[in-house]
């Protein structure tokens, strides 16, 4: 109780989690939640990219504003314009912030930079033999630890209550709206359709377009309506699926036509999302649909839905020590072990498992 009570004289509090993907903010969503239970008139700004603009719109009852991440040496994310930085900390050392939360990664180079936005408290991550800001507020960073767990032990080691470890996506009618726009939509039936996703950000991430032309074809000969899903920057890889199924004249193709609420609005009425391990999965995990997650060079124990039951999982994952990697030690903010396979066997799951894993979630009766 110490500690919790000295975290309710904290009025302005602004987060550093300057990460690319949705599942990134997604996975911090519960401790995010914590936070504002615990401290319900605190001003809280998040320091992320550009595209979390819409995401903070989006969870207003979490996040009341973002400032762009100007970059910083060491941080891949964003290359940073050195000369403009100290203009950036002079703009936001004046907002006069109370606590600082480093939630970006281990700390090994993110830290100096929490410390530089001048709050009068900092805490978060640091990485043991690195540089810690204060022993008393920064926790050694659990990289045994699922992303979600990460975050909430940090808020744990604060005194703050945690709230539960749901992910959560706000939908709204704007969202169904956008969705509804899309001509192929109204062919759709709720409920019985299943959404493949066949992309990933990373290429290595992605199991083969062969294999989820086989899982296809299984669910449209099994009576049910396939759409495909992907950005505008993997139509070529949709594509390939359905040229390569048998029945591809009966699946509709929507990769580069859905917004980020549009399919979270898809996703909402599928009966089942198959994906391979990238940030829809969340999304699925966030509206409570079923899913099948292939993870083929991340990590299932750091990356997948902790609701094993409603989200069935598939990997051929082997880590490698990153000291096995390159002989030393590695000091990347998102990265204690490695995200690479011991050889490349990373497409080795065969379709017959991901239809028999499908073929349970549809058996069994739908959650409520």
């Amino acid at each position: 109780m110490v500690k919790q009570n000295r975290w309710e004289l904290q009025t302005q509090i602004v987060i550093v989690r300057a990460l690319p993907g949705l599942g990134d903010l997604l996975c911090a969503i519960p401790a995010w939640r914590s936070l504002r239970a615990a401290l319900p008139q605190a001003k809280i700004t998040l320091i992320g990219l550009p595209w979390a603009k819409t995401f903070v719109s989006r969870f207003r009852q979490y996040i009341d504003e973002l400032w762009e991440f100007p970059g910083y040496p060491g941080i891949p994310e964003v290359s940073p314009q050195i000369t403009d930085l100290p203009k950036f900390f002079t703009r936001i050392q004046q907002q006069h912030f109370d606590l600082a939360l480093q939630m970006h990664g281990n700390g090994n180079i993110i830290n100096s930079f929490t410390v530089l936005l001048g709050a009068q408290a900092n805490a978060g991550f640091y990485l043991p033999g690195q540089y810690c800001p204060d022993p008393e507020r920064f926790l050694p960073y659990p990289a045994s630890e699922p992303e979600v767990w990460r975050h909430l032990r940090l808020m744990e080691f604060l005194g703050i209550p945690l709230q539960g470890t749901d992910l959560e996506f706000p939908l709204t009618e704007e969202d169904f709206v956008a969705l509804n726009a899309i001509p192929a939509v109204k062919h759709l039936t709720r409920k019985e359709y299943v959404c493949i996703h066949p992309g990933a950000s990373v290429a290595e991430r992605r199991w083969s377009t062969k294999k989820f032309a086989i899982v296809a074809d299984f669910l449209v000969k099994r009576g049910l309506q396939v759409v495909l899903t992907g950005t505008t920057a993997e139509i070529e890889v949709t594509q390939a699926v359905r040229s390569q199924m048998q029945h591809g004249d009966c699946v509709i193709d929507l990769a580069g036509h859905t917004s980020l609420g549009a399919i979270a609005a898809l996703l909402n009425q599928a009966k089942l999302l198959v994906c391979n391990d990238t940030g829809v999965s969340h999304l699925a995990a966030a509206l409570k649909v079923k899913s099948v997650v292939i993870f083929s060079a991340s990590d299932p124990h750091r990356w997948a839905p902790l609701d094993r039951d409603r989200h069935r999982i598939l990997s051929t994952y082997s880590p490698v020590s990153c000291e096995e990697a390159s002989h030393q030690r590695c000091l990347r903010e998102d990265c204690t072990i490695a995200t690479i396979t011991k050889n490349a066997n990373q497409r080795l799951i065969p379709p017959e498992a991901v239809i028999a894993e499908v073929e349970n979630l549809l058996s069994e009766v739908t959650y409520v």
